[in-house]
């Protein structure tokens, strides 16, 4: 992903946004060079020196776990937050064009499956994940299906670990950050107008840039 310097943004505010998002596009290439993808939930957590670990599963009735493979194989995992259109209308400035804001994080690693005897962990830090989102809601645990039912569960995915390089960590918000506070603001009126959930979303996100602090997308 090309990545603009003025929209470019650092390695805790892309966990911070992978946090929020939780959810991706993961494309691996066959022996053939032929690309996969599946989309999936994931957790992610910092790893090493500026790097990322991403842990995530797949149906076992899904190739795309024995592309990856035990020793590992090269892996993007694509992760968008929310976008909008911007109209020249909406900036009260003369002379501008139409344009797309939005944020978005490209990492590229090694990803290679898990050990079966991994896949309990996983799927219970993936769930109190998400599962956290709903609070004051009591968390749904692991603990409340039948031992024989979780097992044929378990047994119908592979798990799957992506571990990105500080160099593999692509992320911007693309959010006119480059344009004047009198468009800024322009635009924002206009995007909260609109009835798109994104659309409103990437308006909280601009008003953040007038204030200069960045929180993570969900909003």
């Amino acid at each position: 992903m090309y990545v603009h310097p003025a929209f470019r943004t650092d390695t805790a505010d892309a966990l911070s946004m992978l946090g929020a998002r939780g959810f991706g596009l993961l494309v691996v290439a066959d022996s053939a060079g032929l690309p996969h993808a599946v989309h999936v939930p994931f957790v992610a957590e910092r790893h090493g020196e500026d790097g990322l670990r991403i842990e995530l599963h797949v149906a076992r009735a899904n190739p795309i776990h024995a592309m990856a493979g035990e020793a590992g194989r090269p892996a993007l995992l694509a992760v968008q937050g929310p976008d909008a259109y911007v109209s020249p209308d909406w900036y009260g400035v003369p002379n501008q064009v139409p344009t797309w804001t939005y944020t978005a994080v490209h990492l590229s690693g090694q990803a290679r499956t898990l050990a079966p005897a991994a896949v309990y962990d996983h799927l219970e830090r993936l769930s109190a994940a998400f599962e956290a989102r709903l609070a004051p809601k009591p968390p749904w645990r692991m603990e409340k299906m039948e031992p024989h039912r979780l097992q044929a569960m378990m047994h119908a995915i592979v798990g799957i670990e992506l571990l990105v390089p500080a160099s593999g960590i692509q992320a911007q918000r693309k959010l006119i950050q480059h344009k004047g506070e009198t468009e800024r603001r322009g635009a924002i009126v206009g995007l909260s107008a609109r009835p798109e959930p994104g659309s409103r979303a990437v308006a909280w996100l601009i008003a953040e840039t007038l204030t200069g602090t960045q929180v993570a997308d969900g909003a």
